[in-house]
C-alpha cells in the first residue's frame, strides 16, 4: 500500500491507495473558511495550518483505511508545484515517515496527479487519452500515451480557469473560493444575458491549443463598472451565468479541437474546475457527440487530494533511503 501526502496549497491531504489503484482512504482538511476572510490563500497562514494538521490527517487516513504504518510499503508526497512553504511541510513529513521505517519515498508532480486521477478504481481510464486539467493555478490539455508521462497540447497563456473564477467571484461580491459560488449562483441566471469574450490565441486552427482568460476577467470588470453597484446586485445571477458560460465555452472549444486532432477514444478531466457542474455537463455532451468516452472523477478527486498523488506514484520511480533525505520542494512545475 501507498501512503500519500498532499500539501501544495491550502488543503492538508493524506490517502492510502493500493498498488492496483483501489482507494482505501482519502482524508482532506480544508482551510477554505480560514482564508475566506482574506479573499484568497495567504501562503504563510496556509503553511502554519499544514503544520498543525498534517499528523492528524495522516493518522485519520491510516485509521479510515484500516491500516497501520507497518503495512505501508511506499510513501508518496507532492514535491511541487505549489506554495513553497506548504510543500515543505508535506515533504518533511513524508521524509520522516519513510525514513523511520526505511521505506522508499516517491516525489510526485502535483499536475501529474491531476492527469492520472482517472486511473484510480473502480473505473480506471486506459491510455491513450486526453486530459483537461483546470485548477486555480494551472489550465492545460495533455495527451497521455502511458501514465508515467504526458505531453501538453495547449495551456493558458495568463490566468488559469480557476483563477478566473475566483477573480470573477470577487468582482461580483461573492465569497471564496469563487468557483463553487459562481457555479451555485449561475443556476439562477441567464447564461445568454451578457456576451463575454472567449479567447482562443492563434485562432481555432492554431497548432497549439492555448487559452487565455485575462481578457474575460477584464471584460467582467468593465461590465460591472458600467452597470453600477445597484444594477450589478440585481443582475448578479445573470452575470455569473454568462461569465461561467464563457469559461466553459472556451475550455470546451479547445477540448473539441484536441479530440478532433488527436483521435483518441477517451477523455479525462481533473483539477478543481473539473468539479464545475456546467463544465461536466458540457464536456459530457461534447464527448457523446464525438463518440469519445468521458472519465469524470468524483469532485473529491478533482479538487486537491492525496489519492491522486498516490495514483501518480504508481507510475513514478521511487527513491530509496537515504537518497531522498536531500529531496527539496519546488514551487514551479518541473
Amino acid at each position: 500500500m501507498i501512503l500519500a501526502l498532499e500539501t501544495s496549497c491550502d488543503d492538508t491531504c493524506a490517502a492510502v491507495v493500493t498498488s492496483g489503484g483501489d482507494v482505501r482512504s482519502s482524508s482532506v482538511a480544508s482551510q477554505g473558511l480560514l482564508h475566506a476572510r482574506y479573499g484568497g490563500v495567504v501562503p504563510e497562514v496556509a503553511s502554519r495550518r499544514h503544520l498543525e494538521l498534517i499528523d492528524a490527517v495522516t493518522a485519520d487516513a491510516l485509521e479510515s483505511a484500516g491500516a497501520s504504518l507497518a503495512e505501508i510499503e511506499n510513501v508518496a508526497v507532492t514535491r511541487g508545484p505549489g506554495l513553497i512553504g506548504a510543500l515543505l511541510v508535506g515533504v518533511a513529513s513524508a521524509k520522516a515517515l519513510a525514513a523511520a521505517r526505511n521505506l522508499p519515498l516517491t516525489p510526485v508532480d502535483h499536475l501529474h496527479g491531476h492527469v492520472v486521477a482517472s486511473t484510480l478504481a473502480p473505473d480506471p481510464i486506459e491510455p491513450p487519452y486526453l486530459c483537461l486539467v483546470a485548477s486555480g493555478g494551472h489550465t492545460f490539455i495533455a495527451r497521455v500515451d502511458e501514465p508515467s508521462r504526458y505531453a501538453i497540447l495547449g495551456q493558458t497563456l495568463d490566468d488559469a480557469a480557476g483563477e478566473a473564477f475566483d477573480k470573477g467571484a470577487r468582482l461580483l461580491g461573492l465569497g471564496y473560493p469563487g468557483g463553487p459560488e459562481i457555479d451555485r449562483l449561475a443556476r439562477e441566471g441567464d447564461p445568454e444575458a451578457f456576451d463575454f469574450p472567449r479567447s482562443a490565441p492563434g485562432g481555432p486552427s492554431a497548432e497549439r491549443l492555448d487559452l487565455s482568460f485575462s481578457g474575460l476577467k477584464t471584460s467582467l470588470l468593465y461590465r460591472v463598472r458600467d452597470l453600477g453597484e445597484e444594477e450589478t446586485a440585481r443582475r448578479r445571477a445573470d452575470l455569473a451565468a454568462s461569465y461561467q458560460r464563457a469559461i466553459v465555452g472556451a475550455l470546451g472549444a479547445r477540448v473539441a479541437g484536441a479530440l478532433g486532432r488527436e483521435r483518441v477514444p477517451r477523455m479525462a478531466i481533473g483539477g478543481g474546475v473539473a468539479a464545475n457542474s456546467e463544465l461536466r455537463e458540457h464536456l459530457g455532451e461534447l464527448c457523446a457527440d464525438l463518440g469519445v468516452r468521458l472519465h469524470a472523477p468524483p469532485p473529491s478527486l478533482c479538487t486537491d487530494n492525496a489519492a491522486m498523488i498516490a495514483a501518480a506514484a504508481r507510475f513514478t520511480e521511487p527513491l530509496s533511503y537515504p537518497d531522498y533525505l536531500t529531496l527539496d520542494a519546488s514551487a514551479r512545475p518541473a
